[in-house]
């Protein structure tokens, strides 16, 4: 079944790809796939592209990929093994988890975060979904929920220093 879904979401990706991100499989093996997020213009991420890692477990879509950052990124829900705090990723993932193209929300690690789930548009893939959530985290971090805390506590404290900071890492890490 799991080979089946991905190969689905493969196919959906090819034909209706997300603006600013892309993915696929690594070579032939279709459980390991490599993206890509092209940081976002309103963000101190913005210019540079950052690769991420995506695992499919055997029971996808019955259990979630594990997906982090490739590239380093200074960001106070993204730690130094490239791990995302994302709930979807974790507690709030279901295989049966849609959003549409026009109505979508970021989520973070809070559990009272939810997606609006509107059905006006066409709707995205997972890992569309996933890549997604984490290009509007860029945009919009989630200090308060953090999985690097001295991060967070300088986006809170000192917001030039944090987007200074964030800029030289996207310069250094992500050009």
């Amino acid at each position: 079944m799991a080979l089946k879904r991905i190969n689905k979401e493969l196919a959906d990706l090819g034909r209706d790809p997300p603006s600013s991100c892309s993915a696929g499989p690594i070579g032939d093996d279709l459980f390991h796939w490599q993206a890509t997020i092209m940081g976002p213009g309103d963000s101190p991420y913005s210019g540079g592209v950052f690769f991420l890692a995506i695992h499919f477990p055997t029971d996808y879509p019955f259990k979630p990929p594990k997906v982090n950052f490739t590239t380093r990124i200074y960001h106070p829900n993204i730690n130094s093994n490239g791990s995302i705090c994302l709930d979807i990723l974790r507690d709030q993932w279901s295989p049966a988890l849609t959003i549409s193209k026009g109505e979508w929300d970021n989520a973070h690690c809070m559990p009272q975060n939810k997606y609006t789930l509107a059905r006006k548009f066409a709707q995205l893939t997972m890992v569309s979904q996933v890549l997604l959530s984490i290009c509007s985290m860029l945009t919009d971090p989630n200090p308060d929920d953090p999985l690097v805390p001295e991060i967070a506590h300088v986006y809170k404290t000192d917001r030039p220093r944090y987007e200074a900071t964030a800029r030289e890492w996207t310069r250094k890490y992500a050009i």
